[in-house]
């Protein structure tokens, strides 16, 4: 799956609940599911840290749904550089 795939997913699953709650309150769960993440690290439990890295990576989606950015449009200008711009 492509990530502009898993976007389009993530935007048809919980946009209309997302926007209504608001860019500000999304970014909050956001905030929280990287709180889960470090909890699942400093416990080495690597099935939570699946799962929460997973739900991180949802809500990150959600939160550029809200605010209209391509995510993988926005990665590849930024990470994936052409020999001409090395």
């Amino acid at each position: 799956m492509e990530i502009r795939e898993a976007q389009a997913l993530i935007k048809s699953l919980y946009y209309e609940r997302d926007s209504a709650r608001g860019v500000f309150a999304t970014f909050t769960w956001l905030v929280e599911e990287i709180g889960e993440v470090a909890d699942a690290l400093l416990k080495s439990d690597r099935r939570a840290l699946s799962e929460e890295l997973a739900d991180a990576f949802a809500w990150l989606l959600s939160v550029a749904n809200l605010v209209g950015i391509d995510l993988e449009e926005a990665f590849r200008r930024k990470y994936i550089k052409t020999p001409s711009q090395l």
